[in-house]
């Protein structure tokens, strides 16, 4: 009898691929694990084990696997279930989600090695120049990397000459497999067995009297062995002793001290738990029985809290009940920036239960995260995380608690699969027969909407923590100030005068504009002339830092311009400004103030956030100014004000979310002011401050900002009472794309009637050289959404047979925001 296996490929494709295997292997194997498998001519990949059967595939001779790479399965069955779930819903193949869930070290791929051939005589005298550069080297070593070949020849592209090499049978490639991960390994040292008594250990050190720095670490060592239950770095003998390396090994090799290796996780804490947990005020308490009641129900619970009502105390009386039942606990934040403060937090109370998943941690620390929530390490407990740790392999999960749910960062964008991370958790915990609880203090109006009907359980906390009241929010008329020549570069007199009082009290100020670098636009005041990015239609954006224009969309930089390229003349000036400008007229208002900058510019480093975060926190600084990354719930003790530079950007954006969206980001922002004692103020400017949403955001008006927008969504066919899927097209000739996103178009009308808006030319019309189109397509909750997504697969079936149009890209984007 035969035996087969599917497995799952990290590749884009939808089907699952069977390969042989022998009865031993179908017997070991199970699903979970990975295998390297043969895949196109010549190339290995890592594929995950689906199934095992005996059922042999019809339309293909079966392959043998190449190697097996685990010996337990390293993914399990709930979450190859989950998977499939992300990938139907969310229209993409489980194979990109599998190479998105798992961490990069784990899926090996193949690499070509280039080896001389022994079995043949090489007449050197047929070698031309760049071929007898790659034979001498092959002489020196036994086999050489793609990239060593394309070094000694000095061309990116060597497959001309390796394919020369070939023929003339002077070469031979190979496929060879390399584990990425290495376990971290400690070097510690412990006396020899012989020298443990003391008789023996006196005649050693007469023996080593003419050695005195060696008999110094015997004795050191001895010593520390008396002294400490623990292993004893050889570092730390170093330290002690004072003796060298090159001593500690001498004394190794002639057996006197034994050395070993302890394998460690990369990131460890060393601190104490068991700090007391806060007393519940009657507010917080009242909430945490109402979501203990709603999880008996096993609902979806939503606890709207406002800003600094005190959410992460019942979170954390939730996560302590989850460990006493001995279950896993997952924590989703949406910004990792938010991790480094909460981390703190948490590890006061829990210690080393807490585990930390993110991308900024390196490949190497994230696989020692997931074995440890594979293996159920203590250590794991707890795991606090942006949106991949909802892919972690958790076996006993007993809540997910989503922070700042109605946050847009919860949503992927590029690559597939496009997931939201919130309703990808809620199907999770479903999965897991777990509790999961939303909280936010601007809920998205679909997770409200769904409270509203009773399908998600609700709890509030309507008061600050310690009765402290909420921030008083003044709007300032920047046409008004302008007029009346108030204004002091970006900043209005009442702004400037806020600024000082605040400085003068020894408060700290954060100041907000969502957009990084100096200014967006660099103009020509005489022929009205911009640069534009070649690859990308966007203006390029000033950063005076590094005195450079650059694209936020594709990375493109050029230096600036002394005078324009249109018109050759040196009339150039900026217009509008980011948190660059905002920090530069600070330093000439306020010389004496410390100011720092938090954007994408400023965080770059693994520890950027934490560092910037800190420092705040501290003290060390007066005013923060930033981007959106301060919005999220950070807490910061010493602000008084909070001031918004120009709230109109967030207004005027062609997008159905915008409102809500600018209510929730100013409403966070403001959120940040005043969460000790004294009342916070916040100053934000706007031309047009009678806009609704401002007034809402001023009176701290949720629920009207929540009827509003739903009765306008409800009228326009837009979420929560309709689904939609944008669809957007891609490729780099401009009249191709025309032509197929009408064709698609059309077919999409035919098949689905009228609830298809567009081709329609989005904002930014061209990224990264390549032009785009979006579709998107409404569902009512009548209408069957995997009937829908079933019919748009059919239509794009037939789009890709038509041979002009297989160039085009066509992306799937489920729930858009």
């Amino acid at each position: 009898m035969q035996y087969f296996i599917d497995v799952i490929l990290p590749i884009p494709l939808e089907k699952l691929f069977t390969y042989a295997v022998s009865k031993e292997e179908a017997e070991f194997l199970c699903p979970g694990m990975r295998v390297g498998v043969p895949f196109g001519k010549s190339k290995i990949y890592t594929a995950l084990v689906y199934q095992v059967h005996t059922d042999a595939p019809k339309l293909y001779e079966a392959k043998e696997i190449d190697r097996i790479l685990d010996e337990h399965p390293i993914v399990n069955t709930v979450q190859l279930k989950h998977w499939q779930w992300i990938a139907d819903y969310y229209m993409c193949t489980i194979g990109e989600v599998f190479r998105s869930a798992v961490p990069g070290a784990f899926l090996l791929e193949s690499e070509t090695l280039i080896l001389r051939n022994d079995k043949e005589e090489v007449d050197e005298s047929t070698l031309e120049d760049d071929e007898f550069l790659v034979y001498e080297a092959l002489q020196h070593q036994s086999a050489l990397k793609v990239q060593e070949v394309s070094a000694i020849v000095d061309r990116k592209n060597i497959l001309p000459v390796l394919n020369r090499l070939i023929e003339k049978n002077v070469v031979l490639l190979k496929e060879e497999m390399y584990e990425q991960y290495k376990p971290k390994l400690i070097r510690y040292v412990k006396l020899g067995k012989v020298y443990l008594e003391e008789a023996k250990l006196e005649a050693l050190l007469n023996d080593l009297s003419r050695a005195p720095k060696q008999s110094q670490v015997v004795l050191s060592l001895f010593q520390l062995q008396a002294t400490s239950k623990k292993p004893i770095k050889v570092t730390e003998l170093e330290n002690i002793s004072g003796g060298s390396k090159s001593v500690i090994k001498s004394l190794v090799n002639k057996g006197i001290l034994e050395e070993y290796f302890i394998r460690t996780d990369r990131v460890n804490y060393e601190g104490d738990e068991g700090g007391e947990l806060k007393a519940l005020n009657e507010y917080q308490q009242k909430a945490f029985d109402d979501i203990s009641e709603s999880f008996k129900e096993d609902k979806v619970t939503l606890l709207h809290g406002v800003t600094s009502s005190g959410k992460t105390e019942v979170y954390v009386r939730l996560i302590e009940e989850c460990v006493q039942r001995g279950q896993q606990a997952l924590y989703l934040l949406p910004e990792i920036a938010l991790t480094t403060q909460l981390i703190s937090r948490l590890q006061e109370y829990f210690g080393e239960l807490v585990s930390v998943f993110h991308s900024k941690y390196s490949v190497q620390e994230r696989v020692e995260v997931y074995n440890n929530v594979l293996l159920k390490e203590n250590k794991a407990q707890i795991v606090i995380g942006a949106r991949s740790a909802l892919f972690l392999p958790f076996s006993d999960l007993g809540l997910i608690i989503v922070d700042e749910e109605h946050e847009s960062s919860f949503k992927q964008f590029d690559p597939a699969p496009r997931y939201h991370a919130r309703d990808a958790a809620v199907v999770l915990a479903k999965l897991h027969k777990a509790n999961i609880l939303l909280g936010s203090a601007t809920p998205s109006i679909e997770s409200f909407y769904n409270a509203k009907i009773g399908k998600y359980g609700y709890a509030e906390i309507s008061r600050r923590y310690g009765n402290v009241l909420m921030p008083d929010i003044e709007l300032v008329d920047l046409k008004e100030q302008s007029r009346k020549r108030r204004m002091k570069g970006h900043f209005s007199e009442r702004l400037f005068l806020g600024i000082q009082e605040a400085l003068e009290a020894g408060e700290q100020v954060i100041l907000f504009q969502n957009r990084r670098g100096y200014a967006p636009i660099v103009e020509c005041t005489t022929c009205g002339h911009s640069p534009q990015c070649p690859n990308c239609d966007v203006s390029l954006t000033y950063h005076q830092y590094k005195k450079q224009l650059r694209c936020h969309y594709c990375g493109y930089h050029m230096a600036l311009q002394k005078s324009c390229q249109a018109c050759g003349s040196p009339t150039l000036d900026t217009k509008g400004f980011g948190t660059e400008q905002v920090e530069k007229e600070l330093e000439t208002l306020f010389p004496d103030a410390k100011t720092w900058r938090m954007d994408l510019d400023t965080t770059r480093g693994k520890h950027g956030y934490e560092k910037i975060i800190t420092a705040f926190e501290q003290q060390e600084m007066d005013i923060l100014v930033g981007t959106q990354m301060l919005t999220k719930g950070l807490d910061f003790r010493n602000v008084s004000l909070v001031g918004i530079m120009n709230a109109d950007s967030l207004l005027n954006f062609p997008d159905y979310r915008a409102h809500e969206r600018c209510f929730q980001l100013l409403t966070q922002v403001a959120g940040r002011a005043g969460r000790t004692k004294k009342r916070g103020k916040v100053l934000i400017q706007s031309y047009n401050p009678y806009h609704q949403i401002l007034q809402q955001v001023s009176t701290h008006d949720y629920d009207s900002m929540f009827k509003e927008q739903l009765y306008e969504r409800e009228q326009y066919k837009y979420p929560p009472n309709n689904r939609v899927i944008r669809i957007t097209f891609k490729h780099k000739e401009y009249n191709k794309l025309n032509e197929a996103t009408e064709w698609f178009a059309k077919a999409l009308r035919t098949t689905l009637g009228g609830n298809v808006l567009g081709p329609e030319y989005p904002p930014v019309a061209r990224v990264r050289n390549l032009y785009l189109k979006n579709v998107l397509i409404k569902i009512p909750h009548a209408q069957s959404a995997v009937k829908t997504k079933a019919a748009i697969k059919r239509i794009e079936k037939s789009f890709h047979s038509v041979g002009q149009y297989r160039s085009v890209r066509v992306i799937y984007n489920v729930d858009h925001i």
